[in-house]
């Protein structure tokens, strides 16, 4: 029996915990939040009107360190008539348990099995395609890779790619081909062994520092650390050969739409940069490397913006969820549910 619960976000979020074949650490969960769309009125629905996206899914991964917690987000989306899911992966967020090592993991295939338990709960099936309405698969940083590599490899699942600052390539993309040999090797005799902590914790700053009163963001700490969460070896490997993967060339079929921040700064040191830009990724590298994920590919460039364009200061984040809608409103229009039923037989 599936059993939707109040959620810690309050208001008009629920959460369903899905169970998952244990692993050497013991039971394994994920999480699936949910907020749905207002009901039309009468009168709407005495007129025969509809809204954008009252045929869409939306199928939200977070990134890594990370979790769900942007409710404006999911009212973008439910505001347009879609059913609006958030995944907190295995180990993350409301699904860390004791005892757990925080979001590891030594393959990105493994979150296959929490993406096919939440479509099957969103009653999709667990390859997605089993229902009439539209998916949309929206991804940040880490999120932003491990869809990318899942639709890949599910043809014909999705019906749209949206990418939050998706992490495609490593920092320094000429240094991966050298230090994947050193990685896998890290990974194969002591895939936990943790690297150095290089975060000082100013990505986080910056977000306070850009903080806007009017559209407030509550962080639980202990499930987004200031700094971020240890890097384990195995983990680390796992996302070096989801870059390899992305820079061979991937087949995602459906339309991919990429928001970046317009420019990257180095957080040696702080200072007021930071917050005007992704201080986590090269920006640059990450829209070259978005052109190889298929054949339709938007890239969005969003000045001020910081990592998540979507807890920027108040006009880049404007200006992110503008290009967002603008690109939805061109999807919607062009991608019709007759299309994609044909497409799926």
């Amino acid at each position: 029996m599936v059993v939707w619960i109040p959620d810690v976000l309050g208001d008009e979020f629920e959460q369903l915990t899905l169970e998952l074949a244990d692993d050497d650490e013991g039971a394994v969960v994920a999480t699936l939040v949910r907020a749905l769309p207002r009901p039309l009125g009468w009168w709407d629905r005495m007129l025969g009107r509809t809204r954008l996206l009252d045929d869409v899914d939306v199928l939200y991964v977070h990134g890594w360190s990370d979790y769900f917690f942007q409710k404006r987000l999911a009212r973008f989306w439910t505001a347009r008539g879609a059913r609006f899911f958030a995944l907190d992966l295995r180990k993350y967020g409301r699904s860390l348990r004791e005892g757990q090592t925080p979001g590891y993991i030594t393959d990105l295939a493994t979150y296959d099995e929490d993406i096919a338990a939440a479509l099957e709960a969103m009653g999709r099936g667990p390859e997605g395609a089993s229902s009439a309405r539209r998916l949309v698969l929206l991804g940040h940083s880490t999120g932003g890779l491990t869809l990318s590599l899942w639709a890949s490899r599910h043809p014909g699942s999705a019906d749209a790619l949206v990418l939050n600052s998706p992490w495609l390539e490593f920092q320094v993309a000429s240094a991966r081909p050298l230090i994947t040999p050193v990685a896998e090797l890290q990974a194969r005799w002591a895939p936990r062994e943790v690297a150095p902590q290089v975060d000082l914790g100013f990505y986080t700053r910056a977000q306070q520092e850009v903080a806007d009163p009017d559209d407030p963001v509550e962080v639980n700490l202990e499930w987004r650390p200031v700094q971020t969460m240890a890097v384990h070896a195995g983990w680390f490997h796992a996302i070096l050969r989801g870059h390899a993967a992305v820079a061979a060339g991937l087949d995602v079929q459906a339309p991919v739409c990429v928001l970046l921040s317009a420019r990257s700064a180095t957080p040696t040191r702080w200072s007021d940069d930071l917050t005007r830009s992704d201080s986590v990724l090269v920006v640059d590298d990450i829209a070259r490397a978005a052109l190889k994920l298929g054949t339709s590919v938007t890239v969005e460039r969003i000045d001020g913006a910081l990592h998540d364009v979507f807890l920027s200061r108040h006009e880049a984040r404007e200006d992110a969820y503008a290009r967002l809608e603008r690109w939805a409103i061109g999807w919607a229009a062009s991608a019709a549910p007759l299309t994609r039923s044909a497409s799926h037989g």
